[in-house]
């Protein structure tokens, strides 16, 4: 279970995957990062670029300059990065229950709000609200990313999660 936020080292591993494609500034990483979240997360700039100056400091990036456009600052993947982006890339493949925990974890808690009686939230005039309608609206989002991306109709699971785990050797962490 995962105390808050994205994994550790996502962030990080997000900014090397997509140097490795080509060189690109700050703010081109964000707003990349934005459009694979479906447009749903951004990181901040307070996140990536210390990222960034950091990847160059160990030698895993190096800003490059363009003609094109001078004021800013382009980073381009060194070896070292990509050996280290290799690395990322094995660390993150142990990582993907705390993926499925972020977003499970943050599900739970909005479908609570919606539903236990100890809390009261109002529905505001042009806001989301917490109810069966936003919550269908949230179901609906992930399994259009799930055919969009695994390009296959959704199919519902009757595994409990003991049984999925089970299923497919995955320890279950208590």
């Amino acid at each position: 279970m995962r105390k808050s936020g994205p994994p550790k080292g996502l962030i990080a591993y997000l900014v090397l995957e997509l140097l490795e494609e080509k060189p690109r500034y700050g703010y081109e990483i964000l707003k990349e990062i934005r459009e694979i979240s479906g447009g749903h997360w951004e990181p901040s700039y307070g996140s990536v670029y210390p990222i960034l100056y950091k990847f160059e400091e160990k030698g895993w990036t190096e800003r490059i300059e363009r003609e094109d456009e001078p004021d800013r600052k382009y980073f381009e993947l060194t070896d070292d990065g990509r050996e280290e982006l290799e690395d990322r890339r094995e660390e993150t493949a142990g990582k993907g229950r705390d993926f499925a925990d972020v977003i499970l974890g943050f599900y739970h808690v909005y479908a609570s709000i919606a539903t236990d009686e100890r809390f009261e939230v109002p529905e505001l005039e042009g806001e989301w609200r917490y109810d069966e309608t936003f919550s269908d609206w949230i179901v609906e989002q992930i399994i259009r990313h799930h055919e969009k991306y695994f390009e296959a109709e959704f199919e519902r699971l009757e595994a409990t999660p003991e049984e999925f785990y089970e299923r497919h050797g995955v320890e279950r962490e208590d």
